[in-house]
């Protein structure tokens, strides 16, 4: 009998399982035309679960439930599993942060969720309770992974996978970039976790929320009727009487304005500047051959140092960058968020180095004398590097650049080993 989850495919709970199976080599299928509010219903599913929760994983030994205790049981299915650590104390340290996970994280986000989507009564008080014990919970959440890529060890464990998909709900509804930006770890964290292969298989593309939901109206109870009253024999009949109730007017400041227009990027009203920046990413891109007679040497015609800037830039923990793949992502992500300055900007990024850790170094030009503060406001990633403007007066900086530009190897004496390029 093969392993079948009962769930919708788009629950965070089912995600826990569905990942660590990726991560085991377990095969669990969901339940087909499984519906929520309908499927969880039945007498059926009542016999597996009598609460009628999600999810439920039917096995050949029996059932299970409770979301954490099914995605462990997946993970024991192998044995020597990686997703419990290599020690005893790391299988110690993985329970401790699934129970932070569920009691800290977890918890105040569902008290701070459902009210907001109409399930129960939503009382202010309650949700600023909600909000400041997940803040005490990401604080420190954020002080272990100063210094820790993941929560247990130099790997991913089962703790990240459910930490992963507890904080996925507070990303996708209610946790702005305004709000976690409080939280920097556990935002490079949270993104290097979802763009990991077997986690973006199950999930898919992650897309933090840009404002915090709605409050929904909970819904009130069905009121009983009353029973009907005989009317005496000789009470009139009383006709009632309709009243027509107009709209009222709207006040002046409630009428529809006029769309205003959208407000230019300050650095579409910078002089302009002799360098092009569409023309340059052509060149990089179509030369195939003598790319420093050509593409470099262009680059140098072409650039303007009035009308643009060039900025070094090292990632500040390097000592985190212990697993290739990993350090690899993380760079994905980060050219992923720069995406808003593609207009702006070009950039290099090399991982350099023959074994851990990696490190991480970039190169970039952006429109303007300064680093673009939208930038600065919007991608959380700037503020894990440290950034240093380039003095094109010095030549051993000039040329720096241009080795970065060209994925020159050995760079600074160490193996390249990526090179990726934003365009």
């Amino acid at each position: 009998m093969a392993l079948v989850l009962h769930a919708g495919n788009k629950n965070k709970n089912a995600y826990k399982t569905l990942i660590a199976a990726e991560y085991t080599g377990v095969q669990v299928e969901l339940a087909p035309n499984f519906e929520m509010g309908v499927s969880n219903k039945t007498s059926e599913f009542l016999k597996m679960n009598p609460i009628g929760k999600v999810p439920v994983l039917e096995t050949p030994d029996g059932t299970v439930f409770e979301s954490n205790a099914i995605a462990r049981y997946v993970t024991r299915l192998k044995a020597d599993n990686p997703l419990y650590g290599s020690s005893i104390i790391d299988y110690a340290h993985v329970e401790q942060w699934i129970d932070f996970a569920s009691l800290e994280i977890d918890a105040n986000l569902i008290s701070w969720f459902k009210p907001r989507m109409g399930r129960v009564v939503y009382l202010p008080p309650a949700e600023e309770a909600a909000i400041a014990a997940l803040k005490r919970a990401l604080d420190a959440l954020n002080s272990h992974l100063a210094s820790n890529t993941y929560l247990v060890g130099h790997s991913v464990t089962l703790a990240d996978i459910v930490m992963t998909c507890n904080l996925l709900l507070g990303f996708n509804h209610l946790m702005t970039k305004a709000f976690t930006s409080e939280f920097p770890h556990v935002e490079r964290y949270f993104w290097t976790m979802v763009n990991q292969p077997n986690f973006k298989k199950i999930i898919g593309e992650a897309k933090q929320a840009e404002s915090v939901m709605p409050v929904q109206s909970a819904k009130k109870p069905s009121q009983p009727k009353e029973s009907a009253k005989p009317k005496p024999k000789d009470e009139p009949k009383k006709e009632a009487k309709k009243e027509v109730q107009k709209e009222p007017a709207k006040p002046a400041e409630e009428e529809e304005e006029a769309p205003k227009p959208k407000p230019k990027n300050p650095l579409d009203l910078l002089p302009p500047s002799k360098m092009i920046l569409d023309e340059w990413k052509r060149l990089y891109s179509n030369t195939k051959t003598n790319f420093r007679e050509v593409a470099i040497k262009g680059f140098w015609e072409m650039y303007d140092p009035e009308g643009y800037s060039l900025w070094f830039c090292d990632y500040k923990y390097n000592d985190e960058n212990t697993v290739s793949f990993v350090t690899l992502n993380k760079v994905g992500g980060f050219l992923q968020r720069m995406d808003l300055a593609r207009k702006y900007a070009f950039g290099k990024m090399l991982v350099i180095g023959s074994g851990p850790p990696f490190k991480v170094k970039g190169l970039w030009l952006f429109r303007g004398t300064e680093i673009p503060k939208f930038v600065l406001d919007e991608c959380y990633d700037m503020e894990l590097y440290d950034w240093r403007k380039v003095d094109i007066s010095d030549e051993a900086q000039k040329e720096r650049v241009s080795q970065m530009i060209e994925d020159a190897e050995p760079f600074e004496g160490e193996p390249l080993l990526d090179a990726k390029c934003f365009k």
